[in-house]
């Protein structure tokens, strides 16, 4: 018997990038509003949106001006947006720049369920400081939340964001956690990280017998051109096919219908799980550099 959950992500480019920063948060939020609504109309039940949704991928620069784009989590936006979520019924991620205290930042995504009701976050673990351009060291700390696994009105879902994807440790542990999808907020650019897109998540799909939701902002943002972003969000199934692709440079809503009961079909004919040997890898924790 088939259990559909249909799910979506919004991939967009930045409206305005210059100017105080307040009046750019702002275009952007406005900007996913109609997106937002696309998707209730069309009858998605979760809908992720893309790292840091509320204004460009600011980690090109080191500026401390970005720190007045952070918010406290649950805070303004969760409050906006938890209005959508409950005219529509459906599960927003939400992902924030959050403000924990003064000089305390983290990558967030906020969980609002389809009753409009705030169900927690999670704080991106693994935070890049490389070259060129995602000093994210800067603007973040790494998270100390750990993995949670959120129970929404239509799915166990778990989160990690962008960089967070090459360690799959991620995935292993939100799987082992019931997770049944992933979703992953990104922000990554041509050149850096393409070839890895379409090869690590879909293989860490089948591995832990999980569907992932992969999404990736669109465009070159002025006025750091270190790179373009090539959107091309997607869902996979735990058997690693693609469900759906977006466009590489298009704002759009790009939708899947994910039916869960393949989690047990796959896990049952592969049994990764069962055979695992975790009593044998104390050295993965064990082994500094």
């Amino acid at each position: 018997m088939s259990r559909i959950v249909t799910c979506a992500h919004i991939q967009a480019s930045t409206p305005k990038q210059d100017g105080p920063v307040g009046e750019i948060k702002e275009a952007m939020v406005q900007k996913h509003i109609p997106l937002v609504e696309e998707a209730g109309k069309k009858g998605v039940q979760i809908l992720c949106l893309q790292e840091i949704f509320h204004g460009p991928y600011f980690c090109a620069e080191q500026d401390i001006k970005w720190y007045g784009t952070a918010e406290s989590v649950p805070g303004p936006l969760t409050e906006r947006f938890s209005e959508y979520a409950k005219k529509y019924k459906m599960v927003i991620i939400l992902p924030v720049y959050e403000k924990t205290l003064d000089g305390v930042y983290y990558n967030t995504a906020a969980v609002i369920d389809a009753d409009g009701s705030y169900l927690g976050k999670f704080q991106k673990i693994h935070i890049p400081h490389t070259w060129p351009g995602f000093w994210e060291k800067f603007y973040f700390k790494p998270g100390s939340l750990g993995f949670p696994v959120f129970r929404t009105a239509y799915a166990k879902v778990g989160i990690y964001i962008c960089y967070d994807r090459h360690f799959p440790e991620c995935a292993r542990i939100l799987a082992l956690s019931g997770a049944e999808i992933l979703f992953n907020p990104s922000a990554t650019t041509k050149g850096k990280s393409q070839y890895l897109w379409e090869l690590e998540q879909p293989a860490q799909a089948v591995a832990n017998g999980v569907f992932i939701g992969a999404n990736n902002r669109i465009g070159v943002e002025k006025p750091w051109e270190f790179g373009e972003f090539y959107g091309t969000s997607y869902f996979v199934d735990p058997k690693g096919q693609f469900l759906v692709k977006g466009s590489d440079n298009r704002d759009e809503v790009v939708i899947a219908d994910l039916d869960l009961e393949m989690i047990r079909e796959v896990r049952d004919g592969w049994q990764f799980f069962r055979d695992r040997r975790p009593e044998m890898y104390d050295e993965i924790v064990d082994f500094l550099p």
